[in-house]
């Protein structure tokens, strides 16, 4: 397909496609979608090799936030049933990350909900950060604390942050319709603060709200603009209780054809699977292994994600290798400081924007005497364009709980 070729070609030479080309990619059918994913596939590996960089979630305070994002379980008026806490103390945040971090994660994400942080909030995260870099070499800390005020990212960086994690989540022309207590303009003002403080910038998009292509590929290409050095990727989890809890129009197929399009767009950035891989992708999720180079490891922020075991295994029998921390994720090119993608050198604390997470899945144990016959099986399985509720699973471990987390 010529289209691929020349996608391909673009993204070995850190091009960037037209915005007819990226909106053909996602208009690409189910017949041609495994050609899409080794086309991205070899941008991938050209830039990341066969690794995948393992991310690590601790959700510092959870839920009560007094914004009305509409795909958040945290948000102001979510009737949801997930864990409510105020701010976990350093020790057992520090706690917390040593689980994700025993289990293979190079990076920790620190989240909080709410609006942003107040000076005592950045104080308190920066006690957190200090605890957790002390007792683990090597580590990387993302915080994702909301809108930050001037000179809060400056204290972060000083305290021993690496990075600063603020979503884009959907295009401008209609963020209004998801949120309205604060403005897409905001958000773009915190990702630029985090980057001018010398931090590395995370910032991603929100698939499945109900938007066109015309608007994820808008969003990817602001992204592109912003120059962040990762883009988490989330696929929308409808939880009951919250506006979007009946939004469920995404297929595995078109969560492939999403990354595909994110990493033509975005060839040498960490393209990281974040909340919902489980619900959408399912089966299918080894083969977004191809596509992006980094994912969440165990549990999201208020929803459980796949065994941590399990994630292990899928990346081994997949044919990769877990990202080390003797390893520098990013190509040469962007380890300069701040970010690069383009030819100059240059690049909240809601689900959906903790470190990239939108909140995640489950998959839950399989039914009692499944795979006892195929025929059985094949009646038994829940038609693809079916919402997938069984699989959404509100986290009641890790942090906040008396219970260990999944790691």
């Amino acid at each position: 397909m010529d289209l691929l070729n020349t996608l391909v070609d673009k993204g070995l030479r850190r091009e960037t496609p037209t915005r007819g080309e990226a909106l053909a990619v996602l208009a690409t059918s189910d017949d041609d979608l495994l050609d899409v994913v080794a086309a991205a596939g070899k941008v991938r590996r050209h830039w990341f090799g066969r690794r995948v960089k393992l991310n690590y979630l601790v959700n510092l305070k959870s839920g009560l936030c007094p914004e009305d994002c509409s795909y958040c379980s945290q948000r102001l008026g979510s009737r949801a049933d997930i864990l409510k806490y105020t701010w976990l103390k350093p020790d057992e945040a520090s706690k917390a990350a040593a689980a994700g971090l025993a289990g293979g994660a190079k990076r920790v994400c620190l989240v909080a909900s709410g609006r942003g942080p107040t000076d005592r909030d950045v104080d308190r995260v920066s006690d957190t950060i200090r605890a957790i870099k002390e007792q683990n070499g090597g580590v990387e800390v993302c915080a994702c604390l909301g809108l930050l005020s001037d000179g809060q990212a400056e204290r972060l960086r000083e305290a021993g942050a690496d990075a600063y994690n603020h979503n884009l989540n959907t295009s401008e022309s209609t963020y209004g319709d998801i949120t309205t207590t604060h403005t897409y303009a905001d958000r773009v003002d915190t990702v630029q603060k985090a980057h001018a403080a010398g931090l590395s910038a995370c910032s991603g998009l929100i698939a499945g709200m109900g938007e066109s292509d015309e608007d994820l590929v808008d969003v990817v290409f602001a992204l592109r603009e912003l120059d962040p050095d990762s883009v988490p990727v989330n696929f929308l989890i409808p939880f009951e209780g919250t506006p979007l809890a009946k939004e469920w129009h995404l297929t595995p197929q078109r969560c492939l054809r999403i990354l595909a399009m994110v990493r033509f767009v975005c060839p040498d950035v960490e393209v990281r699977i974040a909340g919902g891989r489980e619900v959408h992708l399912r089966t299918m999720q080894p083969l977004a292994l191809h596509l992006a180079n980094s994912i969440f490891l165990g549990d999201y922020l208020t929803s459980e994600g796949q065994a941590g075991r399990a994630d292990l295994e899928m990346i081994a029998d997949a044919g990769f290798e877990v990202e080390g921390t003797d390893r520098v994720t990013l190509p040469e090119h962007r380890t300069g400081g701040g970010c690069g993608s383009h030819d100059d050198g240059g690049c909240a604390a809601h689900e959906g924007d903790g470190c990239g997470s939108h909140g995640g899945g489950a998959c839950g144990p399989a039914p009692s005497g499944a795979g006892s016959c195929a025929g059985a099986a094949e009646e038994n399985a829940p038609r693809t364009d079916e919402p997938r509720t069984d699989l959404v699973a509100v986290r009641r471990r890790g942090a906040g709980t008396d219970l260990a987390p999944n790691a």
